[in-house]
């Protein structure tokens, strides 16, 4: 009873586990062959080894530099993102002709406002993208509703209050008393409050303005990193364009693309002409002149600004190329190669004659011909191409010597207001004084 049992059990056990098929080479394996992965590519070269190593060290450095700036897209989706931003730019949109039907406000009443905007952003450390979305709100609300001179500010001030939320921390937001204290109490408190309601309701809630800066951060760090220096001067000719009427009807990626290649040029940078589109001629040639003929109407508080060695001293570099008489040029001239001089240690040497720097300089003919057709292989005194020679060519003979003390502008470089000259200190203490 106990073997039948068995012999049961062994049967059902093989079927359950049924038994291996022997092996077609006549060789079975008693233990299992690990698993493996797949098999191991070529050789690399240690080139080629090399070489991935830098363009992984260069992606990563790459990256590290977008997520500084606060600018990272994935490169799956970053068209798209392009063009989302292209079309709420169009979107939001202000219109100058509608704001020429204003009834009481005037264009030469703009810098004012423009200047009191950035003394505030700048006092409150509010981030960059906060006052350009301000001027854009108070362009979009004056282009669809009559404003009053008396009510000018107070726009503005709503504007800012509103693009702060939007943009800053909570902490940095100026509160309602303080917006009122910087008025000097013009207006109350609650109208503070009623205007942002009104100006919320005629922009029709739409804040998501791609901003001049926000496209600048792009084009600084999506083909390759922009030196800090080159994205200041920038920054510094961006904030020039919120203050005239001549540059409302562009765009903000044509302002900044238009800014970029004018700091690139005054840095001494190459163009990115792959870049540029057909506006951005016309933005650079307009900031060019304003500068170079009217570089002393430029606002005192935004040179200010731009005067601290924290921004490169942009606003300081920029004036001093426009007042030693710089323009800007579309055909940098390249000079070419000059023939490089041997050294006195050699045997041979040829005179030159230096009658251009630009281009490579030319042997001259000795002053006896000899008219042996055959003449000797040995030099003779009169022979004066093959005698060393020490001529060292002029490369440049230009010197720019440096400008007059009266033509630096010495009243740009001292604040006069502690919001502005106190760094250290808190935004809210320098506001209300």
């Amino acid at each position: 009873m106990k073997d039948i049992s068995l012999s049961s059990y062994r049967t059902s056990r093989n079927v359950v586990y049924p038994k291996k098929r022997p092996s077609p080479h006549g060789i079975s394996k008693s233990h299992k062959t690990p698993l493996l992965g797949p098999p191991p590519a070529g050789r690399k070269s240690p080139y080629s080894v090399k070489a991935a190593f830098l363009q992984q060290r260069q992606r990563d450095a790459h990256i590290a530099a977008l997520r500084r700036q606060g600018v990272l897209i994935e490169e799956e989706y970053r068209e798209d993102i392009r063009l989302y931003m292209h079309e709420m730019e169009r979107y939001t949109m202000s219109s100058s002709q509608s704001m020429d039907q204003q009834p009481e406000i005037r264009w030469h009443m703009r810098p004012c406002l423009v200047d009191f905007l950035v003394e505030i952003h700048f006092a409150f450390r509010l981030r960059p993208e906060t006052l350009y979305l301000t001027l854009n709100i108070v362009d979009r609300y004056v282009s669809r509703r009559i404003v009053y001179i008396k009510h000018y500010q107070l726009v503005g001030c709503a504007a800012l209050w509103i693009a702060a939320k939007f943009e800053d921390a909570k902490e940095r937001v100026p509160t309602v008393q303080e917006l009122a204290q910087i008025c000097r109490e013009t207006y109350d408190e609650s109208a503070f409050i009623q205007m942002e309601g009104h100006v919320l309701a005629t922009i029709q809630w739409t804040l998501g303005h791609p901003t001049a800066e926000a496209w600048l951060r792009l084009m600084c760090c999506d083909p390759f990193v922009e030196e800090e220096k080159v994205q200041h001067v920038a920054r510094f000719l961006m904030e020039i364009t919120l203050f005239y009427r001549e540059f409302i009807k562009y765009a903000p990626s044509s302002i900044a693309l238009g800014a970029l290649t004018l700091a690139r040029f005054l840095c001494g940078k190459p163009r990115r002409v792959f870049e540029e589109t057909v506006e951005c001629p016309e933005i650079v040639e307009l900031l060019d002149n304003r500068l170079a003929k009217r570089v002393n109407d430029l606002s005192e508080t935004l040179v200010k600004k731009y005067s601290y060695a924290f921004y490169s001293k942009a606003a300081t570099f920029v004036l001093q190329f426009y007042l030693q008489g710089g323009r800007f040029s579309w055909h940098q001239i390249v000079p070419f190669p000059v023939t490089p001089t041997r050294s006195s240690v050699s045997g041979a040497s040829t005179p030159m004659s230096d009658f251009s720097d630009d281009f490579p300089l030319t042997p001259t003919s000795p002053a006896s011909f000899s008219s042996d057709p055959f003449p000797s292989s040995l030099p003779s005194d009169d022979d004066k191409e093959n005698l060393p020679s020490s001529f060292e060519p002029v490369i440049n003979k230009q010197r720019i010597e440096e400008p007059p003390d009266h033509y630096l502008p010495h009243e740009y470089l001292t604040f006069s207001r502690p919001a502005l000259h106190n760094l250290n200190g808190s935004p809210r203490v320098a506001a209300v004084l």
